[in-house]
């Protein structure tokens, strides 16, 4: 057995049915050239032969004394590969529609946690000829930053590899259960790190007050606005993904002086303003996003190395040019103070930033404090070069991370070779209409880009024209999810 952590822990701790605590990715594929009738069920076939499963794959809540859970990890020896691997086919007319809607149901289901806490979907069938893969795996394994790397190893940048790799393999390692066994010191040394954090805190205490507050650079908990997005959830999802050319954003960027993330949060808040306002319900004040920043080093992987920052996204300004700046403004502050302590401060900062959740899970509570913040939007680094997959091209690679109680909408990102792909997940019942904001994301684009000079795109290049990113030029209308 291995000890869980205390940051893993809490991702544990905290699901239930209305908040499934897994993250996942939503992958969309071009069979290769020549590719027969049957090549999604021989690469079916061949990611199930791989059966050497990695330590991090193996994992599930282990029980002590008669039911105490969540202390410690156990690893399934004999793990039933069949059952996290699943293949499934779309109904007719199997457009990119019908593939979010199968995507939703499956965002919304809890994993069973007597197993290992993954599971992988083939899904065929689609219109086009093209095959996606719906892989999710519990936050308490993996963060985005770490799956990301995982699904990297699995894939080549030669379209004419043909080796088929999977996420969960071993990489040879004889034994990985024995590997995993020898790490049970690491969350401890971890634990007293956290316990000391506080202490640590000490010297920093006057620098962060005076930084942070005196000169009013950091955004704190609590600033927030109630918005529509700021209330309790049900467990049903709706998930929506677009992809957009990410050479548009660099050139809004270099126009303003911003940066690349200041220019995708500034979409954000733009699309979140027009989407607000279209249901009556914007608020006066700004709202608030929680940005996840890596704090990960290279080597390291598995578990959660995460930090957090807050950011002014400037919904109470029609401007968007002025938006953007108050955007690049909050997000440099915050990023002075932060970049100016050890890093056991800013973990500490960052759970200070986070932990007004807890708060969600006491109604009493939830009902007279205003939200921390009033949505999550995460970038998570990508491929700078197209991947393929036994020949495939992958087309789109969209993020879809958890909804809570109190942020009601999950806006996650990736760079894939030379798209932005937006993956949005919301509460079925507390976010109508999702898919609207795909719209509203391309229109918030088009604003920056007229407001900062930059020569509006032709029609054919915005956004892109199927949900799955493809440097091919289409001929089909966006698909409607």
């Amino acid at each position: 057995m291995e000890l869980i952590s205390p940051i893993d822990s809490m991702f544990l701790l905290g699901e239930s049915r209305e908040h499934p605590m897994h993250v996942a990715g939503l992958q969309l594929f071009e069979p290769p050239a020549g590719a027969g009738p049957d090549y999604t069920r021989e690469l079916y076939a061949q990611t199930a032969a791989h059966d050497d499963v990695s330590p991090t794959f193996r994992k599930h809540p282990a029980e002590l004394l008669g039911g105490i859970a969540n202390l410690t990890w156990a690893f399934d020896r004999d793990l039933d590969l069949e059952y996290h691997l699943r293949r499934s086919a779309l109904p007719a007319p199997g457009r990119v529609r019908e593939l979010l809607e199968l995507t939703s149901r499956l965002h919304g289901s809890l994993l069973d946690r007597h197993r290992p806490l993954w599971e992988s979907h083939l899904v065929e069938g689609l219109d086009d000829g093209r095959f996606a893969v719906y892989t999710k795996i519990h936050h308490a394994l993996l963060d985005g930053v770490s799956a990301m790397r995982v699904m990297r190893r699995s894939m080549s940048t030669n379209p004419a590899d043909r080796e088929v790799r999977v996420p969960w393999e071993a990489n040879g390692r004889s034994s990985g259960i024995r590997v995993a066994v020898k790490r049970v010191a690491s969350p401890l040394a971890e634990l007293m790190q956290a316990a000391g954090s506080v202490a640590a805190l000490g010297p920093s205490t006057y620098n962060l007050a005076r930084r942070g507050i005196m000169e009013q650079q950091l955004t704190l908990p609590f600033g927030a606005p109630k918005t529509m997005f700021n209330v309790p959830i049900g467990g049903a999802r709706r998930c929506a993904a677009q992809s957009w050319p990410i050479a548009r954003f660099i050139s809004v960027k270099k126009a303003a002086g911003v940066t690349l993330n200041d220019v995708v949060l500034g979409v954000c808040g733009g699309a979140l303003r027009a989407y607000l306002l279209e249901l009556n319900a914007l608020p006066d004040r700004p709202l608030i996003a929680m940005v996840p920043v890596s704090m990960r080093d290279e080597e390291s992987s598995g578990g959660n190395q995460v930090g957090a920052l807050l950011c002014n996204l400037g919904t109470d300004l029609a401007d968007p040019a002025q938006r953007l700046q108050t955007v690049s403004s909050s997000m440099r502050g915050n990023k002075e103070v932060f970049a100016g302590l050890p890093k056991i401060q800013q973990l500490a900062l960052s759970a200070f930033n986070i932990s007004p959740l807890l708060l969600e899970l006491v109604p009493l509570l939830r009902a007279a404090a205003p939200p921390p913040f009033n949505i999550v939007i995460s970038n998570v680094p990508g491929a700078r070069e197209p991947l393929y997959w036994n020949g495939a091209r992958l087309d789109g690679n969209y993020p879809l991370s958890i909804a809570l109680d109190g942020q009601a909408l999950n806006i996650t990102l990736s760079n894939n070779a030379d798209n932005l792909d937006f993956g949005l997940v919301g509460c079925r019942r507390s976010v109508p209409s999702l898919q609207r904001m795909l719209g509203h994301l391309e229109e918030s684009l088009a604003e920056l880009e007229r407001a900062t000079g930059v020569a509006a795109p032709k029609k054919a290049a915005a956004p892109r024209k199927r949900a799955a990113a493809s440097t091919k030029p289409q001929k089909k209308a966006p698909p409607k999810n």
